[in-house]
């Protein structure tokens, strides 16, 4: 299992990557920009990107780098060493940051926005908290994600 380290780990580098991109992109812009809506528009325009964002190539991303964090998590623990902790470290930070933060705090609100009767007052204030809260937590899965990566870097670099 060993050599299959360093590819697991290169895999898991793309995949943590491609989350914090995306992840970086709602922190810095995309929440942003819905702000500067209307909440009925703003509350549409996220509970478009809800549906849409259901699809094989960020599920591969976001599925895959939980599955290559929980492998590597495990193997590095195995493993030991200074490249196999780190591995360790970047998955159960991915796993915790990002996947718990996602089911724990992101997914219920995306839940609860797409209820909420459109133009209601309910909708216009759970759109003034759901961007308060939604994206601080999205900096939380900002950070994890980068952290993983970073993790993940320098364990492949360890020569796993």
């Amino acid at each position: 299992m060993a050599s299959a380290f360093p590819i697991l780990t290169f895999l898991a580098i793309l995949a943590t990557a491609l989350n914090a991109g995306l992840f970086f992109i709602f922190s810095v812009c995309i929440m942003a920009a819905f702000a500067r809506l209307t909440p009925a528009e703003g509350a549409a325009a996220m509970n478009a990107i809800n549906v849409v964002i259901q699809n094989p190539w960020f599920f591969s991303a976001f599925f895959g780098g939980a599955l290559l964090s929980l492998v590597l998590a495990v193997l590095g623990f195995m493993q030991g060493g200074a490249g196999g902790l780190m591995a360790a470290a970047g998955g159960i930070i991915f796993l915790v940051a990002v996947i718990g933060v996602t089911i724990v705090f992101n997914v219920p609100l995306n839940n609860a926005l797409a209820v909420a009767p459109a133009g209601s007052a309910e909708q216009a204030a759970l759109w003034q908290r759901y961007l308060d809260v939604w994206t601080m937590w999205n900096h939380v899965r900002t950070l994890g994600s980068l952290a993983a990566v970073g993790l993940f870097a320098l364990a492949f670099r360890q020569g796993l």
